[in-house]
């Protein structure tokens, strides 16, 4: 996916929210996955910009950190650019209240939420319950998603401990992107529950059901999980270290000074030292998905996904961006990566998922899934990507 630049707007924190619907795929506004095609749900994708003059919107800047689309959404931190005024759009058109889905309407908490098959450690939450420990646990429980007639995501269950690098394979179309993007409430889902450290992304819990939350609640629990793209998404008004320090800035996270320190040392952790003042169009495909990588981690995420973090780069420089994501890996945060270099899974996984027609086929360790799989149609996808 290439991203297309776009004026430099600032956003209003009340309305604008990253549009992360079109982030995962080739083209903004699809998902790489054709079973991840469809944009984001109402309440969980907006695009729009605010008027000249108005401040950054730390939602929007979190998007572009942890989990959006720039394209959609490009808040100017560092630029202090001016406007431009054919780029704004009415504050009052951004976030309809209408639009924070009403779930009684969009989602079926008796079909999503049977609490005896939601997990443990979520089926007691609700709104008044503390803030559950931060540990990186992802837990999937019968997850179903369709699009229309066609089923995406048929009855998911998989649980990813903390610190966990977890490897999702499967051909186009089986459901990979759309699972991954589940995750941090970039789809919705029609039943099942997702949750991380026993809290919904996209939900609450109150009194047995589920309720949809607004956007600014989504965005500020979305800051939990980091979220690395197919095509860098980076802003490209920006430069390498001002798009890493957009979101601490703008969620308030940490001073310009401490921002920039920090920003320093995520590009000197990838490798990228000597270009924190590079914009995105002075930098290879490889450095501008180090960068990518980089933002994602500027929040301290607990869990990391990443949608095929190398498809879009020539062969030659997807070994860079896999020396980053293997020094990541076992560094306590939980990964889950989506990707079709199996020698790499092989190498870094703990865990692997095989999934067809958005089914689960086979799972295990590396050895069992990857060198002598049970399952037929494992086998087969295996010997046409190797």
């Amino acid at each position: 996916m290439t991203i297309n630049a776009i004026t430099d707007t600032p956003v209003d924190p009340a309305a604008a929210v990253a549009d992360p619907s079109g982030s995962a795929g080739a083209v903004p506004g699809t998902a790489a996955d054709p079973a991840g095609s469809a944009v984001a749900a109402p309440g969980t994708a907006g695009s729009a910009v605010a008027a000249p003059g108005t401040a950054a919107d730390p939602g929007a800047a979190v998007q572009g950190a942890v989990a959006g689309d720039p394209a959609a959404d490009e808040p100017a931190t560092a630029a202090d650019s001016a406007a431009d005024p054919t780029a704004a759009v009415d504050p009052a058109a951004a976030v309809d209240p209408a639009a924070a889905v009403d779930p009684a309407a969009d989602f079926d908490p008796a079909a999503a939420v049977d609490p005896a098959a939601a997990p443990a450690s979520a089926a007691g939450s609700d709104a008044s319950a503390g803030p559950a420990p931060r540990t990186g646990l992802v837990e999937i429980a019968g997850v179903h998603k369709s699009y229309g007639e066609h089923e995406v995501l048929h009855d998911i269950t998989l649980t990813v401990r903390p610190g966990q690098v977890v490897t999702l394979l499967g051909p186009s179309g089986s459901g990979k992107s759309t699972l991954l993007r589940a995750i941090n409430h970039l789809e919705t889902i029609d039943a099942g529950s997702i949750t991380i450290d026993g809290e919904y992304i996209g939900y609450e819990r109150r009194g047995g059901k589920l309720h949809e939350l607004h956007e600014k609640q989504v965005l500020q629990r979305r800051t939990r999980v980091g979220m690395v793209f197919q095509n860098f998404n980076l802003f490209p008004h920006l430069t390498a270290l001002e798009n890493i320090i957009e979101a601490p800035l703008g969620l308030k996270r940490a001073k310009k000074a401490e921002a920039i320190a920090q920003a320093r040392v995520l590009l000197d952790r990838v490798g990228l030292a000597d270009r924190a003042d590079h914009y995105p169009r002075q930098l290879s495909g490889g450095q501008q998905q180090r960068v990518a990588i980089a933002r994602a981690l500027a929040l301290e995420p607990d869990v990391l996904l990443f949608d095929e973090p190398t498809s879009a780069l020539d062969p030659e420089l997807v070994g860079e961006v896999l020396r980053v994501i293997r020094d990541l890996a076992h560094g306590g945060t939980t990964l889950i990566i989506v990707t079709h270099e199996i020698g790499f899974a092989t190498e870094v996984s703990d865990h692997v998922v095989f999934l067809d027609a958005g089914r689960v086929v086979e799972e295990g360790t590396p050895d069992q899934v990857l060198r002598a799989p049970e399952q037929a149609r494992t086998q087969e996808f295996l010997d046409w990507v190797i």
